[in-house]
């Protein structure tokens, strides 16, 4: 037996030497950490985009909606349809938007005029709404546009929950005092 220690004293020293599969182990290695980072930019890439299309719906439902003096189901039907064009291509199932107009008194308390929505639960009208000391002019009329998407990952390995993202706008009108919401 003397003769096998130095054999595999041997043997070791030529396997330890041998770096022709060390690039295979290397790239193993790195494999999972390289999967993670790229699928986790992918996700935030997505979930940034998201989040800019919910600003931009509620930005456009008021804008929209401010250009007109009278305002019927059916261009309340085309304004509210413009909020699933621009959550294009993501899933418009969980988009919640709402669009609605307050009547501001001379004390400055603001009551829902009408409201709209779509896939959400309009203002009750009348109901009393808080509204922040810029756009609370005594005697006017303000539109009022929320946004609410709940982002699902498209992969769930890296973000592995439901993000709610939401935002409103105020705006005013910008034809007349208050726009008429008629039906046909």
């Amino acid at each position: 037996m003397p003769g096998i220690f130095p054999r595999l004293n041997a043997r070791l020293a030529d396997y330890v030497r041998d770096r022709r599969a060390m690039s295979a182990v290397e790239f193993a290695i790195l494999l999972p950490l390289m999967l993670t980072l790229y699928l986790g930019s992918v996700e935030v890439f997505r979930g940034i985009s998201a989040k800019r299309d919910v600003t931009m719906i509620s930005h456009s439902l008021a804008d929209l909606a401010s250009q007109y003096t009278t305002i019927h189901d059916s261009d309340m039907t085309n304004i509210l349809a413009a909020a699933s064009a621009i959550m294009a291509p993501f899933s418009t199932g969980p988009l919640q938007a709402t669009v609605s107009e307050l009547t501001i008194d001379s004390r400055g308390n603001a009551t829902v005029a009408w409201s709209d929505t779509l896939n959400g639960t309009r203002l009750a009208v009348g109901s009393s709404v808080t509204v922040p000391s810029g756009p609370n002019v005594p005697n006017s009329y303000v539109l009022l546009a929320q946004v609410r998407y709940a982002y699902d990952p498209m992969f769930g390995y890296v973000l592995t929950s439901t993000i709610n993202m939401s935002d409103q706008i105020y705006m005013a009108p910008r034809q007349s005092g208050g726009i008429t919401r008629t039906s046909p």
